[in-house]
């Protein structure tokens, strides 16, 4: 059930379904006083939503920079960068798709032993292979070597990567474990709330897919559509860490 809830919550605070739900409004509202307010609320909406230089602007003060330059045991991937392509039965990446890519530089450089894989299937109604699983068989085709990879495909969210992570190292009787996170920018501070309290030590993060990389010049007068994509990112990861803050998950 809270399974469903999450999802539920994660479609009513994306800015494009008040968009439409406003635009729906504006059109078949009988009061015109009402159909003038919601169309006014439409246009002011959109114009601060697909702002990309709005957006950078918060996000820099919401994401860290999180670079460390040290030697770890195990690289924590987390999950939530990638797709399943039907049609080549293989690996897509998505919007955060520099964790896999900073991952695997992490490995060849040697900054990390091992790259611990953590992410299930999150969807809610595709029935797809885990993440983790389609994710092994593209390392594999790159030649990263098996001793060097454990998969953890059970976890659905952030909450449960960290809960079977640190079921997985007891397992490999390494609890002790240095271990680089490895997730996106603005998801580092929810992540550093639910390890914490999954009691995890010697973690360390480093950031990826920054929102505020993605800026350019033309963001100050242009709407863009990854804007919106942008904020409900944003989103998400603010109600997410109040959830996490207050205990109810």
């Amino acid at each position: 059930m809270s399974f469903f809830l999450s999802k539920f919550l994660l479609f009513i605070i994306r800015p494009l379904v008040w968009l439409v739900v406003l635009a729906l409004y504006s059109l078949f509202s009988k009061s015109r006083r009402n159909k003038k307010r919601a169309l006014i609320t439409l246009i002011v909406l959109f114009v601060f939503l697909s702002n990309n230089f709005i957006l950078v602007t918060v996000a820099s003060w919401y994401e860290p920079k999180s670079y460390p330059n040290k030697h770890y045991d195990i690289g924590l991937l987390l999950g939530g960068f990638s797709s399943y392509n039907e049609s080549t039965k293989s690996l897509t990446t998505e919007f955060a798709g520099d964790r896999l890519t900073q991952t695997i530089r992490l490995y060849q450089e040697g900054k990390i032993d091992r790259i611990l894989m953590s992410g299930g299937s999150g969807g809610f109604l595709e029935k797809n292979p885990p993440e983790a699983t389609y994710t092994d068989a593209y390392l594999k085709a790159i030649r990263i070597p098996d001793s060097a990879v454990i998969i953890e495909k059970e976890s659905r969210n952030t909450k449960e990567n960290f809960q079977y992570a640190a079921k997985i190292l007891y397992t490999l009787n390494k609890p002790d474990a240095k271990i680089l996170v490895i997730t996106s920018a603005w998801h580092i501070p929810r992540t550093k709330l639910l390890a914490e309290k999954q009691g995890l030590k010697n973690v360390d993060y480093y950031s990826t897919n920054s929102l505020v990389d993605n800026y350019s010049m033309e963001d100050y007068l242009i709407p863009q559509a990854k804007a919106l994509e942008g904020w409900e990112f944003l989103l998400k990861e603010w109600v997410g860490y109040v959830v996490t803050k207050l205990g109810i998950t």
